[in-house]
């Protein structure tokens, strides 16, 4: 299991998040971005990956390296439902779950208001991130990596002999 992060705009308190979950439940976690990243001395288990080019190149690069049992974060939904047709479990910074259930919705939404947007509406941006958005993440962070978890433990089967 690898913890992907599309991190060009990842909030701060995603990354120490993640930072933290990987340290604890020793697994790799990769943040992916387009400019230089720091991640904690202390912590053999968090990476950076440098990419040229734009932050379309970032999204490339998670959704070319992603597969099946990595967890992914991301607030681009149009890289979110890159991963969830590939089957990686995947989140946005806010705690919310991307599935095929709520992806196609949320695409039509991205869609529409980038439409408006060229009309010259201002449509605004997302609220600010706040310490219960950090909380939400936290827990759907947690929930999801106890699911797989959970999944990838299996019974010892008894030796035939």
């Amino acid at each position: 299991m690898r913890l992907w992060v599309d991190a060009d705009a990842a909030p701060r308190d995603v990354k120490d998040i993640v930072f933290r979950s990987a340290l604890r439940l020793e697994i790799d976690a990769v943040l992916v971005a387009n400019q230089r990243l720091q991640v904690p001395a202390n912590n053999r288990f968090a990476t950076t990956i440098r990419v040229d080019g734009g932050p379309e190149k970032a999204d490339d690069y998670i959704a070319e390296h992603a597969v099946p049992g990595d967890v992914a974060v991301t607030a681009d939904i149009p890289l979110a439902s890159r991963l969830v047709e590939k089957g990686v479990l995947t989140l946005d910074p806010r705690g919310t779950e991307y599935s095929e259930d709520n992806i196609g919705e949320r695409l039509s939404i991205r869609d529409f208001m980038e439409q408006v947007r060229m009309t010259g509406v201002e449509t605004g941006g997302p609220r600010a991130y706040g310490p219960k958005d950090k909380q939400s993440f936290a827990n759907a962070l947690d929930r999801v990596l106890t699911r797989l978890a959970r999944s990838q433990v299996r019974p010892a089967t008894p030796d035939p002999s």
